[in-house]
């Protein structure tokens, strides 16, 4: 467990941090080609922190052209897989000697509350990099079944240069979740953080740097999405997309693909994810814990949030009860006090959007305020299965509580959404916890806990929640490498080598 500072010292930290500002580009920070600007405000405050280089197209043109040269010269692309491997152990190592700095700078510019940072996204992001860093050497090609005469190699290429296209929620961890397998597998990538934090996708780049990855090789745009992230999904010369946010964009990056040179795209995307509580639930109080924890972590702001609590009537008075006692351990304010765990909403834009949901309609059990930024943890009990509490990803801290009367009813209920991103089922049956998360059409869906797996185990969505790969696991290297084959023939009659 991270031992945690108190809020006086958090905030001394903030007041000597130094902000990257500029995009950093073929190995230095460099201004927008424009000289634009835009503001980045502290959520908590709405302050300004910073004002960031606004990149745009011409940018976006001469980061791909300095990510092509460093592809195709295999400055990183053809170096052997334990150097690299050894570079990016050391980027994890510089990320764990910085710890402090990039906490609190990723609580400054998201409004994440300073314990998760220092408990979660920091440690986590350390340990997925130096995971897919370990990786690197580890992945094996393959020699096909063909014939005496004939040997058939199947080898993985990096794809080549690579954008990534990261979501506001999580910016470090996700930041990670791309870059390790990208970096490890070759590739020179191209990070597009999202507008509202992209202060430690900038620092990060920079102590790659200095962790020995090349120039070229990791470069970062701020900027919008119309100036940055558009003019890189209809780049003719990057071969691979790989998006998280919101599906509606999502949609758009194959749009961009389509209308440009058919590069792959790979997107994770919403969520509007059930927890399925049954009457033969074990330990109320624990499951109680996970729901509220799968609710309001991270302010809701967590495409794998459980959004719907889709709870069987004879369990339904007990669990809430534990329920309204367990979100009241939730407390809401400054993101620098290490005791809170809910900090404000990451834009004035997206408060309103989630303040729109606390309207009249559904009966409210807990919460429902909404003041200066900050939305407090809002239990609703709903009945109207159209609602747009149930039907929308609100995208906050906002539960809907929905009954059923036995198993099928839950899962017919869990599966009527567009998106299929995650689930959890509660249930003290074996053969009912495992027919359940069979039938639930989701990517992850946990068993008696709330959660996502974890580096080990892929992530990613069926229907409006996903296309085209994983993040995490082996599989994630999947999504940017190519496969090859290689079949050589070593018949010595060209008759044989005929038939």
């Amino acid at each position: 467990m991270t031992d945690l500072l108190t809020t006086e010292e958090y905030k001394a930290i903030a007041a000597g941090l130094n902000l990257p500002t500029q995009a950093f580009i073929d190995g230095s920070f460099r201004p927008a080609k424009s000289g634009r600007t835009f503001d980045t405000l502290n959520p908590a405050t709405g302050e300004v922190l910073a004002k960031v280089a606004a990149c745009g197209a011409e940018d976006v043109d001469y980061a791909v052209l300095k990510a092509r040269d460093a592809f195709e010269d295999g400055r990183w692309s053809r170096l052997q897989p334990r150097e690299r491997k050894e570079v990016l152990i050391r980027l994890a190592k510089l990320i764990k000697r910085n710890t402090r700095e990039l906490a609190v700078m990723e609580s400054l510019d998201s409004g994440k509350t300073i314990y998760d940072c220092e408990t979660v996204d920091v440690p986590e992001t350390i340990h997925c990099l130096t995971w897919h860093a370990e990786l690197t050497d580890k992945i094996y090609d393959q020699v096909s079944p063909a014939s005496d005469n004939h040997i058939a190699m199947i080898v993985r290429e990096p794809v080549g240069v690579v954008g990534l296209v990261l979501p506001w929620n999580f910016p470090l961890l996700m930041l990670a979740w791309k870059i390790g397998p990208a970096l490890a597998s070759g590739c020179s990538i191209i990070v597009k953080p999202a507008e509202e934090t992209s202060l430690t996708a900038l620092r990060v780049a920079e102590l790659a740097m200095e962790a020995g990855v090349p120039s070229g090789v990791f470069n970062v745009l701020p900027g919008s999405g119309p100036d940055v992230g558009e003019p890189l999904g209809r780049h003719m010369d990057v071969d691979m997309i790989s998006f998280t946010g919101s599906t509606e964009t999502g949609r758009r990056f194959l749009r961009y693909a389509s209308d440009s040179n058919l590069k792959e795209v790979t997107l994770e995307m919403g969520g509007k994810n059930p927890a399925i509580v049954l009457d033969d639930a074990d330990n109320v109080d624990r499951v109680a814990a996970h729901i509220v924890n799968g609710a309001f972590w991270n302010m809701g702001e967590n495409c794998s949030a459980s959004s719907r609590l889709i709870v069987q009537k004879g369990i339904k008075d007990a669990l809430l009860k534990r329920i309204l006692a367990h979100a009241r351990e939730w407390p809401v304010g400054d993101p620098l006090d290490p005791a809170n765990r809910v900090g404000p909403l990451v834009s004035k834009t997206h408060f309103d959007k989630v303040s729109s949901y606390l309207g009249k309609g559904p009966k409210v059990l807990l919460g429902g305020k909404a003041d200066a930024g900050f939305v407090e943890p809002t239990i609703l009990d709903i009945s109207d299965r159209d609602a747009p509490q149930v039907r929308e990803e609100i995208f906050g801290p906002v539960l809907s509580v929905l009954t059923v009367d036995n198993f099928d009813e839950a899962i017919a209920l869990a599966n009527d959404t567009q998106y299929g991103l995650a689930a959890s089922i509660f249930t003290s049956n074996a053969k009912r916890a495992i027919r359940g998360a069979r039938a639930i059409r989701a990517g992850t869906v946990t068993v008696n806990s709330f959660g996502e797996g974890d580096i080990s185990t892929p992530f990613g969505g069926f229907k409006a929640s996903g296309f085209g790969g994983r993040d995490n696991g082996v599989q994630a290297h999947d999504q940017y490498t190519q496969i090859k084959t290689i079949w050589v023939d070593l018949s010595d009659d060209a008759d044989e080598a005929v038939a």
